[in-house]
């Protein structure tokens, strides 16, 4: 047994649990340079624009950044929910308000929903530089943003609960959606994951998101948080920092689908078997990287989590609309 120390957190390396994680990163090696989206796949909701949204922009380090707010049905200001897009976050909107109903059903829920647009291959972090594979200009810093920028201006002008407020996001947005719970705990009391990578350091991992954020963007993953098992990578990694999410006893909702289609993923062009066979295998990924998170969480003892794995489910977004309804009852008693 090999313990590896970072702020006191120990990270406890068994050799069949390894090697699981060098099967795991492995195969995602293989299926992401093939991949459409990291946080995409598969046939999706189509619910496109909402009306009822409105844009809510705020000046950062990055420059003006638009978020899409969608009120909640009685005008509370109380109850504050983020959503956190995947790999490929597009400029416009969100992927969530894109394809999926949750700008809509979360307000009759009377949840302020928050959608923060932009940030490709972000991973809402704060990079050590800007990319020098794509011609960025402006170093990243979301997790400033959301925690600072956004959270005050949310406050000041909107009167938004600056605590206590629920954060959900799929597969990028899904491990940035720990981090951000894990480090901020004041503001987020609650934090989901459907289909995250919640073990980035596992072997092959790295390498494998390489490929992705260069394919979406052409980023550079060396300027996001330095070399492998480095400080800063480490402190973004939810294996890694699982034993705080307990210590703040955030309520956590971890979700992942078994990697086979359902009834719904049906195929019927050369594309559409395309999509699914990438959507497949990131899911498969997703699904081993869930559950390497959460052994490591029961490992210290009880915790606040719900796991939830369903019996089919792809990397899609009708999947993760699913869980966002299903988790609902339990995120609408634990905010605010």
């Amino acid at each position: 047994m090999r313990v590896v120390r970072v702020r006191g957190t120990d990270v406890v390396r068994y050799g069949r649990t390894l090697l699981r994680r060098s099967l795991a990163g492995a195969a995602l090696a293989l299926t992401l340079p093939l991949a459409v989206a990291l946080g995409g796949g598969g046939a999706t909701a189509q619910a496109g624009f909402n009306p009822a949204g409105h844009d809510f922009w705020v000046d950062s380090s990055m420059g003006p950044i638009k978020t899409r707010i969608f009120r909640a049905l009685d005008g509370n200001t109380q109850r504050v929910v983020y959503a956190l897009d995947g790999l490929r976050a597009r400029n416009d909107l969100s992927g969530w308000e894109i394809d999926t109903e949750i700008s809509r059903v979360l307000p009759m829920w009377n949840i302020n929903v928050v959608m923060p647009v932009g940030g490709q291959s972000s991973f809402y972090s704060d990079w050590l530089e800007t990319s020098n594979t794509n011609g960025q200009t402006v170093r990243y810093e979301w997790e400033t943003f959301l925690t600072r920028d956004l959270r005050n201006a949310l406050a000041a002008r909107l009167g938004f609960n600056p605590r206590g407020n629920g954060v959900l996001g799929l597969s990028m947005g899904g491990s940035a959606a720990l981090v951000l719970a894990a480090y901020h705990p004041e503001q987020f009391r609650y934090a989901a994951s459907y289909s995250g990578y919640l073990n980035v350091s596992a072997p092959g991992m790295r390498e494998a998101l390489r490929m992705a954020m260069l394919d979406a963007g052409g980023y550079n993953i060396d300027a996001m948080w330095g070399p492998p098992w480095s400080e800063l990578w480490l402190r973004n990694d939810p294996f890694v920092f699982a034993e705080r999410l307990r210590a703040n006893g955030t309520r956590l909702w971890i979700s992942s689908g078994s990697g086979q289609p359902g009834p719904r993923d049906q195929v019927r062009s050369p594309l559409d078997a395309y999509h699914l066979t990438n959507a497949v295998g990131l899911e498969t990924v997703a699904l081993a990287n869930t559950r390497a998170f959460q052994a490591r969480m029961e490992s210290f003892g009880p915790c606040n989590a719900v796991f939830d794995y369903t019996p089919d489910g792809v990397h899609s977004w009708h999947y993760w609309q699913d869980q966002v309804f299903k988790m609902l009852p339990d995120m609408s008693a634990n905010i605010g």
